[in-house]
């Protein structure tokens, strides 16, 4: 029992950004609780229900939303008007939206680089973070999802190369990008399938054996799609930003929680975060990868959020 009963919203609306984007969101929880802001992964994950149960309901006031394409957000798996400094206005737009002074941010893989580079960008509007699976946006990370875990997962790399033809291999993103944003169904529907499964695959440490694809082909596409815009551009980030920013995250208290075998985002980017950010507590698990409801991460992402109840009195963050 590591995890907080499922529960449902008591608010739910629709938030009009610009750019033709509205993101759908919620709260849930505690209404004069602390506020707290979830960040999904991907880019292109979506929140889901689950999400929650991490959160205490009778302390917490969780509010999520579906960021630009993907969830129940729309328009659905589009990549217009889609990079990091959008999706941080966006983050900004909603807090004064739901009257939040200031909150904590959970984020976890692209989350976690998300919610950085926000409390960077506004470190007087966060309270705090809490951050599992880091990635950094770094070209050599992104070099490693697309060739490094196939020294880990030689079966899954096999069948995610094998999606394209041997002439295209040797860049397999412009390869998976062109197919992915390619309008036909007949298309990009097949190549979201391959992309999205060789992540799910290797996420874990034990991978799935319930067939070539997990899921739902619309949240198939909205991942892989939204990964490989943000990847062949660079996540829209300077190389190293979030590090050679750390100095912004003075006075912010922070957790880091990592699993030892996260092979999706590997330790060494949270070891190095954890180095460069003193106000950082940082939680290895020893017997975990990268999926945020492995076992040996819930315990410590529920304990890392409770540790800040003390911290919420009278109506404000201390």
């Amino acid at each position: 029992m590591d995890l907080y009963p499922p529960r449902e919203p008591y608010a739910r609306g629709v938030l009009d950004v610009g750019d033709g984007h509205r993101l759908a969101w919620e709260e849930s929880g505690a209404a004069d609780g602390a506020p707290v802001l979830f960040l999904h992964g991907g880019p292109g994950a979506g929140f889901a229900p689950p999400h929650r149960r991490f959160f205490d309901p009778k302390r917490f006031r969780l509010i999520a939303f579906d960021q630009r394409g993907c969830g129940r957000s729309t328009p659905h798996a589009c990549v217009d008007a889609n990079t990091t400094d959008h999706l941080i206005g966006d983050i900004e737009t909603l807090r004064v939206d739901r009257g939040v002074a200031r909150w904590a941010v959970f984020g976890g893989s692209w989350g976690a680089t998300l919610g950085l580079r926000y409390a960077q960008t506004y470190p007087a509007r966060v309270a705090a973070l809490i951050l599992r699976g880091v990635f950094l946006g770094r070209r050599r990370e992104i070099d490693w999802f697309l060739s490094g875990l196939g020294r880990f997962f030689p079966e899954a790399a096999r069948a995610f190369y094998g999606h394209l033809p041997a002439s295209e291999r040797g860049d397999p993103l412009a390869a998976y990008h062109r197919r992915l944003t390619d309008p036909d169904p007949a298309v990009h529907g097949p190549a979201a399938a391959a992309w999205s499964y060789y992540e799910a695959y290797c996420s874990s440490l034990t991978p799935p054996t319930n067939g070539r694809f997990i899921g739902d082909p619309n949240a198939a596409l909205a991942i892989a799609r939204l990964e490989a815009h943000y990847f062949i551009n660079d996540l829209f980030m300077a190389e190293n930003v979030v590090l050679n920013n750390a100095s912004r995250l003075k006075g912010v208290p922070g957790t880091i929680v990592q699993g030892r075998y996260d092979m999706i985002c590997p330790l060494e980017s949270a070891d190095a975060l954890a180095h460069a950010w003193p106000d950082a507590h940082f939680i290895i698990a020893p017997q975990a990868g990268h999926a945020a409801m492995e076992p040996g991460l819930r315990r410590a992402l529920v304990d890392a959020v409770d540790g800040l109840k003390p911290r919420w009195n009278d109506g404000a963050w201390t």
